[in-house]
């Protein structure tokens, strides 16, 4: 397993963290808990495992901030480091089919917060897609389940609908130059 530097859109987290930290948070879905689940993703993206570092910052997303609020403590929505680390994860490191786990996981959410937490997860199935275009959707979900891929102006229509305010110009900033909506203005 080899050592990657620190992502620079995620705090520093101490080398001992892994997965099983987030015990820490007990209950608690604030910031302590967005705070720990960055912490987390960072440390397990520096011992080389992003799979794992994406799993963390999935949870990340799964943070509650009432009303909708800026999150809190400095550090936005991970989307840039979603992105990131699908973009900067060496050769031989294990992440494996991001489009398929972001498809999987938009699917198949339960609450709290459905809604808001399948479109996070399609904003970052569509980041898989503009990184990884080789690898292969779940054809037989889409089949079987009559699933509809959104495409980048849904993806950004539902975002400015139900996520936070400037999530969706956050999520929209870190769009391939290519993707269709990301020559649109920006509020």
């Amino acid at each position: 397993m080899s050592a990657n530097g620190p992502c620079p859109f995620l705090p520093p987290g101490e080398a001992s963290l892994s997965a099983s930290s987030m015990k820490r948070a007990g209950k608690e879905r604030g910031e302590a808990f967005f705070l720990l689940a960055l912490e987390c993703s960072q440390s397990l993206w520096q011992k080389g495992l992003p799979a794992q570092s994406i799993l963390l910052l999935n949870r990340a997303f799964s943070a509650e901030f009432p009303g909708g609020e800026p999150v809190p403590g400095g550090w936005p929505l991970p989307y840039r480091a979603m992105r990131w680390v699908m973009e900067e994860r060496r050769e031989g490191q294990f992440i494996g089919n991001p489009r398929r786990h972001f498809q999987h996981l938009a699917t198949r959410m339960v609450e709290p917060r459905r809604e808001l937490r399948s479109w996070r997860a399609w904003a970052c199935w569509w980041y898989a897609v503009e990184v990884f275009p080789d690898l292969p959707d779940d054809e037989k979900q889409i089949a079987e389940e009559g699933i509809v891929l959104p495409g980048p102006e849904e993806i950004l229509s539902a975002l400015e609908t139900v996520g936070h305010p400037g999530e969706a110009a956050l999520w929209q900033s870190c769009l391939n130059s290519t993707s269709p909506v990301s020559t649109r203005a920006r509020p």
